[in-house]
């Protein structure tokens, strides 16, 4: 399924069906393909695996594919092509500091987001626990295990999957506007089947993708984003989604006005936001002068 036009090109030998579609068409299917199938592995094994066994398949499983995603053989003809795909390469500690700032505050950013669509709109509790019930699930302990293995699966594969098969060759191709747009639109639209998909809730999934297709780009690596978007599941499975780490109990400011929790709910997200966008400048002018040639002393005086 993934492109071998390098590989072919090395050899010699005449390219696949495959390698003969558009790059667009190419990055969509196995960015879909990659994200969509990876993802429902984790509902199958609790299906059919009790707790905490499921969780010890799921945690080989993405074991698994985060090696074969970022270059692993088999088969050793697409190895190159999917190491690029995954933006894999080590970080710097500049970037590393950059990318986990951008991380933490892109899972506040998102739920400071949430909190003031609530405030303006009353909280849809039905729509949003349909189908997160984990009830037979019988103990709290194994409960946050599911939460939190649910969150890490979701991270790794949607950004694997969006970010990474999708965005980078169309990004590469195309530039990282148009990349970036196109990955957004299909990660927002994978959610749609959701019961919280609600009208409201659609800018602030298309927001979350941009910012994470913006981090993946400045950042040169899915690593940044995966983090940050497990923190920002761990919390919307605990809280929005299943209510065992609490309830949403905000009324609409229609009834009480601009009072205080609006206020800091709304502070919250300019802070986190202007926070998350300085960091990923920051890791975009870092890369930039990598490649100009700057020096270390150079860059690290710069940062």
């Amino acid at each position: 399924m993934f492109a071998r036009t390098h590989n072919e090109q090395a050899t010699g030998s005449a390219p696949s069906r495959w390698a003969k579609l558009p790059i667009l068409l190419r990055a969509i299917v196995s960015g879909l393909f990659l994200a969509v199938i990876a993802l429902n592995v984790w509902p199958l094994l609790l299906a059919i695996l009790p707790m905490p066994l499921a969780a010890f398949a799921e945690a080989a499983f993405l074991l698994g594919f985060l090696w074969w995603a970022s270059g692993g053989n088999p088969p050793p003809s697409t190895k190159s092509d999917r190491a690029a795909s995954f933006r894999s390469g080590k970080l710097s500690l500049i970037q590393w500091v950059w990318g986990l700032f951008a991380a933490l505050f892109f899972a506040v950013t998102v739920h400071a987001s949430i909190v003031l669509l609530f405030r303006f709109v009353p909280f849809p509790l039905a729509a949003f626990r349909s189908g997160y019930d984990l009830s037979f699930i019988h103990t709290q302990f194994l409960k946050w295990v599911a939460i939190v293995v649910s969150a890490i699966s979701a991270g790794i594969c949607e950004e694997t999957g969006f970010r990474g098969y999708m965005q980078r060759p169309i990004e590469r191709r195309y530039g990282a506007a148009p990349a970036i747009l196109i990955s957004s639109l299909f990660f927002t639209s994978l959610h749609l089947a959701k019961a919280w998909a609600i009208l409201g809730m659609i800018p602030i999934v298309f927001g979350a993708g941009v910012l994470l297709g913006l981090l993946a780009w400045a950042a040169h690596s899915l690593l940044p984003g995966m983090i940050g978007h497990v923190v920002m599941d761990i919390g919307l499975f605990a809280y929005w989604w299943t209510g065992i780490a609490g309830d949403f109990s905000g009324r609409t400011i229609s009834e009480t006005g601009i009072d205080h929790p609006f206020l800091i709910a709304f502070f919250t997200f300019v802070l986190s936001l202007s926070i998350i966008v300085f960091a990923i400048f920051k890791l975009r002018r870092y890369e930039t002068l990598c490649n100009s040639g700057a020096g270390p002393t150079s860059i690290r005086r710069t940062f």
